[in-house]
């Protein structure tokens, strides 16, 4: 049997669609690299192992999807050939994926622009007490979506995937989106937290990827018909791998584009755009950067967490002019993660920085994971254990000591 690739098909993407694993789908398909790109119409070979249906006479796609428990969406997903109203024909033989869990966020493959579009609007519909807003868009128009978790009077704020390589950070603040607003609906704790409580004092903002165009450049590359292919490939020295690139799609590190001695920063960055830490030819000057500062002078946070990744540690001071109960939050959030505080980060001009200079309230930079960005998704679920309680414990210390 073939599989066609789709636009947004990861290695992981297509295995687990598919119920194999990753070895097994680079084994049918010898020319495949494990960390290469796929290119939409490509076509790969599905291993015996996959589990396979024959159409009988009479047979319908919602009859098949009915006995082996899936969605439409998934069974066309698995055969892309497929069309809703196409006739099956007797003999046809389709690959039959495993059925999704309840949970809507999948934690266990790459996380694109579209999976936070389609969770956020999936998990709005499922939860009330959800809400969710586009504050802006990218450079190549992709919605910045923010979520709003919660109907509280004080505000707190919580941003991710600011830079391309670091998109497991959008997959953390998407599932505890969906761990708080289950618990949240089922009128549980949450891993002590009184989460009815919580969200009845407060109001939990999210934006969980704020470089869209980054991100969808660093998981799935670039070909011709990409509008800025030219300009991309001259950044990265005519490279097609991605892998280590941090910037958006202009080349602009994100989190050096703030008004927080950005000319000091300017000093020892790039001078022109790059894969990484060039910090644009001005403050703000990128549009994904500009909406996250209006959304933010637009609010009143009591504090910030800007997540990143990796190293296992917190940043939480600017020039010293954090309050002075910054100190005191960051060592509870040490006893709750195991991350490591650390005051002053070897660089400027980040969105952190810009929040304790602006507002003298907490600002911390969270950094998961270990090793060499990206950070393996194999590491996702103790990235999760260490900072669920963060993300549940922040709003409290942000009002206790902010």
């Amino acid at each position: 049997m073939r599989y066609v690739v789709r636009r947004g098909d990861t290695l992981r993407k297509i295995a687990n669609r598919l119920g194999i694993g990753v070895t097994v789908l680079l084994g049918t398909n010898p020319a495949l690299e494990r960390r290469g790109y796929l290119i939409p119409g490509q076509v790969l070979t599905v291993p015996e192992t996959a589990t396979k249906y024959e159409v009988q006479p009479g047979d319908t796609l919602y009859f098949i999807t009915q006995i082996f428990g899936l969605s439409l969406g998934d069974l066309q997903a698995a055969n892309p050939s497929l069309e809703r109203e196409e006739v099956l024909k007797p003999g046809d033989v389709l690959v039959i994926p495993n059925p999704r869990s309840e949970e809507i966020v999948r934690t266990n493959e790459e996380y694109t622009p579209e999976d936070v579009v389609r969770d956020a609007e999936a998990l709005r519909d499922k939860y009330p007490c959800l809400k969710t807003h586009i504050i802006g868009r990218s450079v190549m128009g992709k919605p910045i979506c923010a979520l709003q978790l919660g109907s509280g009077e004080k505000e707190v704020f919580y941003s991710g995937a600011w830079h391309a390589n670091e998109w497991i950070t959008a997959t953390v603040l998407m599932k505890f989106v969906e761990d708080t607003a289950r618990a949240y609906a089922r009128k549980e704790y949450l891993r002590g937290y009184d989460v009815m409580d919580l969200l009845h004092r407060f109001t939990i903002w999210i934006v969980p990827m704020v470089n869209p165009d980054g991100v969808e450049l660093s998981l799935l590359g670039i070909d011709p018909s990409h509008p800025h292919y030219q300009e991309v490939l001259a950044i990265n020295n005519g490279s097609h791998n991605f892998v280590g690139w941090t910037a958006n799609v202009r080349g602009v590190d994100l989190n050096h584009q703030w008004p927080a001695l950005w000319e000091e920063e300017a000093k020892t960055s790039p001078k022109a755009p790059a894969p990484r830490h060039y910090g644009g030819p001005y403050p703000l000057s990128e549009p994904e950067a500009r909406a996250v500062y209006e959304f933010t002078k637009s609010r009143d946070f009591l504090g910030v967490l800007a997540y990143h990744s990796q190293g296992q540690v917190i940043f939480w001071g600017f020039q010293h002019l954090e309050p002075p109960g910054s100190e005191e939050i960051v060592r509870r959030m040490q006893v709750v993660s195991t991350y490591t505080p650390v005051h002053t980060a070897d660089s400027f001009a980040g969105y952190k920085d810009w929040f304790i200079q602006q507002y003298r309230r907490p600002g911390y930079t969270v950094e998961v994971g270990v090793g060499v960005n990206p950070v393996p998704l194999e590491q996702f679920d103790l990235i999760y254990n260490q900072n669920q309680a963060i993300l549940l414990e922040a709003p409290l210390l942000f009002e206790c000591y902010g």
